[in-house]
């Protein structure tokens, strides 16, 4: 097998373009993963991700391992067969339901023990056998146990986690089993400075074969997410991607490639699909709205997906308002569409050296506070 690696290919200030080679094939940076929590795309085929042209989708191990569970994957042989995926998977270990399941689960510095809501059942997920469920499944990029402090959470709290996380890190790379596939390290801190700096020196001292940037866009204010992930970011190691985890606006996208990160994942663009909204070079467009139902052409007249090649937006705003789900199906693959466009575009801005005009021409178009506090999605379901 191929070790796990990281080929830069260029650079145009701090952003990067690059191949993150996993022991399975290759994917081209900047790159976005697209989310596939339960093992499907939600309202997308693994046929219709395919041929969007994705090699990578992100799964989820506490959901895969509550429900279906582990012995149904097992007996398949494997995630990649009982999901019918063909290409790579990257799964994620649970950290951020240390998170948003906290009213359902109990931490110490052992593991985080839940109780599951769908059966009730308490499970322990610890470094050592978060890192074997993934090595069961198959996966090419596999990320340790870490603990995900909630926004606003007190500086004690974001140290704990800190040391919590780094404890862990060391755990998952004792337990670790070669000729597995890549496994990531994540970094906390919150948005303290100080702490994310103790948190990379602490993480990347370990033995990974790429880092994360965990714990930001969890409810913090955009411009200290920002400030922290351009703090962030140009710390980890040169030589290993950088991986953002959970962001997938636009904008957002653009800065961070601009401070340095190579791989995203975010269940946003399908999301805000399933409200009616989709992504376009001119910004958003809320297709449930009136004005849709007199507007016979494409979602966005530059884009080649299935949608836009064949149908209008009055015809998707019926559909929506149909509640037809071909219609949620078209939108999904127009917004992932739009995601592969965007980091294609900014792979070969950074190549040409032309990345920071290519910038500042996106953020013309997404504007801070497109999506602040719901807004766009509000708008969707309202109108």
């Amino acid at each position: 097998m191929t070790p796990p690696g990281f080929r830069l290919d260029g650079r145009d200030g701090a952003a990067r373009a690059g191949v993150m080679v996993l022991p399975r094939g290759e994917v081209p940076t900047p790159a976005f993963m697209p989310v596939a929590t339960q093992g499907a795309v939600k309202a997308a085929s693994h046929e219709d991700v395919e041929e969007l042209g994705f090699r990578l989708i992100m799964c989820n191990s506490y959901h895969l391992a509550v429900r279906p569970g582990v012995d149904a994957i097992a007996r398949a042989g494997g995630l990649h067969k009982f999901i019918g995926w063909p290409g790579l998977i990257a799964t994620d270990s649970g950290g951020f339901q240390v998170m948003s399941l906290a009213q359902f689960r109990k931490i110490t510095d052992e593991g985080a023990t839940f109780q599951s809501p769908l059966d009730g059942v308490t499970r322990m997920f610890t470094p050592e056998s978060v890192m074997g469920l993934q090595e069961s499944f198959g996966s090419d990029l596999a990320m340790v146990l870490d603990e995900c402090p909630p926004a606003g959470c007190t500086r004690e709290a974001a140290e704990a986690s800190v040391a919590r996380t780094t404890a862990w890190a060391r755990r998952a790379v004792a337990a670790r089993r070669s000729g597995t596939g890549a496994l990531f390290g994540i970094v906390q801190g919150a948005v303290d400075l100080e702490l994310r700096e103790r948190s990379v020196g602490e993480v990347a001292s370990l033995p990974f074969d790429g880092f994360a940037i965990g714990g930001l866009s969890v409810g913090e204010p955009k411009p200290a997410m920002l400030k922290t992930l351009d703090f962030t970011a140009p710390l980890l190691p040169e030589g290993k991607v950088r991986y953002l985890m959970g962001v997938g606006e636009p904008g957002d996208v653009a800065d961070a490639i601009a401070a340095g990160v190579d791989l995203f994942d975010c269940v946003f663009p399908t999301r805000v699909a399933r409200n009616g909204l989709a992504l376009t070079r001119a910004g958003r467009v809320v297709i449930r709205n009136h004005a849709a139902a007199s507007e016979d052409g494409p979602v966005d007249p530059a884009c080649a997906c299935p949608a836009c090649r064949r149908y209008g937006r009055a015809y998707l705003r019926h559909l929506i308002h149909a509640n037809e789900l071909a219609g949620l199906r078209l939108l999904t693959l127009h917004n992932l569409a739009y995601m592969r466009d965007l980091l294609k575009e900014a792979r070969e801005a950074v190549l040409e050296g032309r990345f920071a005009a290519w910038r500042s021409a996106l953020k013309a178009v997404w504007r801070p506070g497109d999506f602040a506090g719901g807004s766009a999605l509000g708008a969707a379901e309202s109108a």
